[in-house]
């Protein structure tokens, strides 16, 4: 395992978060095999979407968003806490194993995406077109 620093950092409300400081969290979590934090435009606001994989046996309960929402809180701030956790097949990374962030956020805001070359997983893209739940409260 290569621990090193995230290049994207969140701003929801104009306070700074590195998204590995998220993902150091959702690794302590039983149930949680990987994790991507996006931040989106929402209502005149920003707000954090958490993507998560589960294990093999797993489902997003209600009671796992709880545990993810309080480890969130008590050991970095409300701030971190994202306004939706949503379960995902798949986290698309790229060749060098890098989180694809900043696609997934295009993909979210409707744009394209034209660097899926550099994908280890481009398809997984597809799946992220088809959260409807994203644009909900």
């Amino acid at each position: 395992i290569i621990h090193g620093r995230s290049d994207a950092t969140l701003n929801p409300r104009g306070v700074r978060i590195g998204t590995a400081e998220i993902y150091h969290q959702m690794d302590q979590i039983e149930g949680i095999s990987d994790s991507l934090v996006i931040d989106q435009r929402w209502k005149d606001d920003i707000r954090l979407l958490l993507f998560v994989k589960l294990e093999d046996g797993f489902i997003l309960t209600d009671d796992l968003v709880v545990v993810i929402k309080h480890r969130l809180k008590m050991n970095l701030s409300n701030w971190h806490i994202p306004s939706k956790v949503i379960q995902v097949p798949e986290i698309p990374y790229t060749i060098n194993m890098k989180k694809v962030e900043i696609a997934v956020k295009k993909i979210i805001e409707g744009e394209r995406v034209l660097n899926r070359d550099s994908m280890i997983n481009p398809d997984v893209l597809d799946y992220f077109t088809t959260l409807t739940e994203v644009f909900q409260d």
